[in-house]
């Protein structure tokens, strides 16, 4: 029998002992000199009582030794005290053998019999739970409730073929109402429920439905509750090929889940006993400790203690199946919540397994998250990597935050692949921080390399890097420069390069001439124009670039090398020539013209000759040279200057296409009956009859335009007079405040009474009608004095008043 603290064992020579959970006895009774039966301790763990082959019965405190002591003359098979026996109210515990028995201690502190059944067999087995007693005989199992003493329920044993000495009956309750009972294969799960009071009539006030029965493959040894399951011990049996008689199989421990008709198996263990070949079913019994999820498997030569598997138990298992992945999650679980596993005695042992079976890459991985800060573990392993050949492996993994190893660990990689692997080397320079290891180290290890190979483009970048991390960058700017490489500009702007770079102008352009020009025109305050320009001096193109991007900022500020620009234009960009000419105000306009005389380039040459004054040589030309009337119209409409157009009509007079050209567009611009009258009687002109439909056509659009605004004009003039007259027309306040401009009294009497005149302009001067001068020239028809005199000048307002 068991509790929370101890385990109570009887022997087949009459002496019980108690045990604590590691198997040490704390205690021990001289009971009898034969088989002890049963043994029931109270839920205090304070009374126990022991029953034995011999007859006897004794039940007593384990502190005290008082309690019952009676011989019976047969034997005693089972004891059961009430669950509450330690507290006075319920001393109360019942034998069985023959018959069921009831003893109560009365008052009088003497102990009475009663017995509850008889008749059926010696009685196997007993199960007290709150109220209700349950017990087993040779026909079934049978409930009595004891607060109401009535009988409630017989529940009869299904295979009667077995013997119920050899397949003892196994009875447990899950909780005061559930009762488990198992027989054989045979499982039934039993739950006593209250009866409808209108129902009762002459039956007990409870009764037992069956929840659950099923049968299982093995025969049942014992029962225990977990949670919604049920632990089983089972007694096995096996056929053997070499002899006709069935052998003892090691007994199991299973778990299974009860359903209404069947089951089903959650975990199944086979135990290993002593001697289990021999034993019985009888043999064997199964005890378990509430709350703890203790179970206790007792057998004729050993006991074995079970418990549910916790957190560690997982994780055991998942080791020793080699399931580390899983093993370690397990386990940081279990850390976090219970800090008992060691999660990195299972992490080393991952990396061991994985680097034994040459997965390199995840043993590397693996490191970063099982290591964590141990810089011990970490130096190790890299070791450990060295010696097999996989310092790449573990290269990448590294720690390199607050964590960092010696420097030589980090130089030793370096080198390994600086042997090997020059991108890999390039890779780690870029990702490591630069303090991690020996950088004047490193530099000498890549520059000898470079000895044996002086045009490696990796090694260079490399060493630039390793010289901006040393903050020598004007060495890595060489590099940069000469490689071309796209993060010079990024070097020059972040450590502010400028000086280094006066003599370097012309290599930084041809390696990108837009880049350069925008950082050269974005730092004119660390190099001067001037400076840029003296050292573009040799190379126009590339002056003319930087020049060019100058004047698009701003078109003042490289004034002084406007005339230098205009060669620079014609030579390489002269698409961009004529835009400068018009644009810039500092240009050399005679210069520009005999620069493009001399190249013959006619717009540009048009153009300075209008922008000198000479426009009836640009029109000459556009007319000889380009022969373009179209462009020679537009030039004339915008000098907007008749002799120009009279010499286009003289010079075009003898040009059917030219004059079909006139024809078509001047007639907004110049009289066609001027153009018309020259024309020779009998000239054929191309399409004359269109243009003179034109003509006619862009005259009436003149008419109709015309008269569209006079329209516009007069309906506008209409509506601001309208305005003007309802806003004269508007009412305007007169009050005590007031004043007569004339006189400066107030404009209203101060007896209201009085008959009184007032005389209020557009213009808000008020005046009493007596003060007013008279009026004019135009009888009936005055003007504001005041006003008038502004118009007519000073001291004429007095004249007036005078008048």
């Amino acid at each position: 029998m068991t509790c929370s603290a101890f385990l109570a064992l009887g022997t087949h020579f009459g002496k019980v002992f108690l045990l604590d959970i590691q198997g040490n006895i704390t205690q021990k009774f001289e009971i009898s000199s034969v088989k002890i039966n049963q043994i029931s301790l109270d839920e205090s763990g304070e009374h126990v009582g022991i029953c034995s082959e011999d007859g006897k019965v004794q039940v007593f405190g384990l502190y005290t030794r008082e309690g019952f002591h009676e011989n019976f003359d047969c034997p005693i098979k089972v004891v059961a005290l009430h669950p509450q026996f330690t507290r006075s109210n319920y001393k109360q515990f019942v034998t069985g053998g023959n018959k069921l028995l009831l003893y109560e201690r009365n008052w009088l502190n003497r102990w009475k019999t009663s017995v509850l059944h008889e008749g059926e067999g010696t009685i196997t087995n007993i199960k007290w739970r709150a109220n209700l007693i349950a017990w087993a005989n040779n026909v079934g199992v049978k409930i009595y409730d004891i607060s109401t003493k009535q009988r409630i329920t017989n529940v009869l044993r299904d295979n009667v073929s077995l013997r119920p000495d050899m397949y003892p009956c196994s009875l447990c309750w899950k909780d005061n109402t559930t009762l488990i009972v198992g027989w054989g294969s045979s499982i039934k799960i039993c739950v006593v429920k209250e009866r409808n009071p209108t129902e009762m009539r002459d039956l007990p006030s409870r009764y037992v439905e069956i929840v659950s029965a099923f049968e299982t493959e093995f025969f049942i040894c014992g029962l225990a509750p977990l949670a919604d399951q049920l632990v089983t011990l089972f007694f096995v049996k096996e056929n053997s090929d070499q002899m006709d008689e069935e052998l003892c199989a090691r007994p199991r421990l299973d778990i299974i889940q009860p359903l209404p008709e069947s089951c089903e198996e959650i975990s199944s263990d086979a135990l290993t006993v002593r001697n289990f070949q021999d034993n019985e079913c009888r043999d064997y019994r199964l005890e378990h400790s509430e709350g703890e999820s203790l179970f206790y498997i007792i057998s004729p030569k050993d006991i074995v203690v079970a418990k549910e598997r916790d957190q560690d138990d997982h994780i055991d298992w998942l080791v020793q199946k080699k399931k580390y992945e899983e093993a370690l999650m397990a386990a940081e679980i279990s850390f976090k919540n219970i800090k008992r596993h060691d999660v990195q005695k299972i992490g080393m042992e991952y990396i061991n397994h994985l680097v034994n079976t040459r997965d390199y890459d995840s043993a590397a991985r693996k490191c970063q998250k099982v290591l964590g800060k141990n810089m011990e573990l970490w130096e190790n392993e890299v070791y450990r990597f060295k010696t097999i050949g996989q310092l790449k492996a573990i290269s990448q993994y590294l720690p390199r935050g607050d964590l960092r190893l010696r420097p030589a660990i980090y130089e030793m990689i370096l080198h390994e692949f600086l042997k090997t692997d020059y991108e890999g080397f390039a890779t780690l320079i870029r990702e490591w921080p630069g303090d991690l290891y020996n950088n004047m180290a490193i530099v000498q290890a890549v520059t000898d390399h470079l000895k044996r190979d002086p045009t490696n483009s990796t090694l260079l970048t490399t060493l630039a890097e390793l010289y901006t991390y040393d903050q020598r960058y004007d060495r890595a700017l060489e590099i940069y420069l000469r490689l071309r490489h796209k993060d010079v500009y990024q070097l020059i702007h972040k450590h502010n390069l400028f000086s280094s770079i006066e003599d370097k102008i012309v290599l930084l352009m041809d390696f990108d001439k837009e880049k350069a020009v925008d950082m050269l025109l974005d730092n004119e305050d660390k190099i001067s124009i001037d400076k840029v320009v003296e050292e573009l001096a040799d190379r126009p193109e590339l002056l003319h670039v930087y020049l060019h991007k100058l004047f698009k900022r701003d078109h003042h500020k490289g004034q002084k090398y406007h005339e230098r620009q205009i060669g620079l234009y014609a030579e390489y960009d002269r698409p961009n020539l004529l835009p400068f000419l018009r644009d810039s105000t500092h240009c050399p306009l005679e210069k520009a013209l005999e620069i493009c005389q001399q190249r013959n380039f006619v717009e540009e040459t048009v153009f300075l000759l209008s922008r000198m004054g000479n426009c009836r040589r640009a029109l000459q030309m556009i007319m000889e040279e380009l022969a373009d009337v179209d462009k020679a119209i537009e030039f004339a409409k915008d000098q907007d200057d008749a002799e120009l157009w009279d010499d286009l009509i003289s010079y075009s007079i003898d040009k059917p296409p030219f004059i079909t050209g006139l024809l078509n567009n001047i007639g907004t611009h110049v009289d066609p009956i001027l153009l018309i009258r020259r024309i020779k009687e009998g000239m054929e002109i191309p399409n004359l009859r269109d243009s003179l439909v034109k003509i006619l056509h862009d005259y009436n659009l003149q008419i109709l335009l015309r008269e569209g605004c006079k329209k516009i004009l007069v309906a506008d003039s209409l509506s601001l007079l309208q305005k003007m007259h309802r806003t004269q027309m508007r009412g305007v306040r007169v009050d005590e405040e007031n004043i007569c401009e004339s006189c400066h009294a107030t404009i209203l009497p101060s007896d209201m009474a009085k008959t009184f005149n007032v005389v209020v302009f557009h213009c808000r001067h008020m005046f009493h009608k007596e003060c007013l001068p008279s009026s004019g020239t135009i009888p009936g028809l005055q003007f504001c004095n005041i006003c008038s005199a502004k118009r007519r000048g000073p001291g004429s307002g007095i004249l007036e008043m005078k008048k």
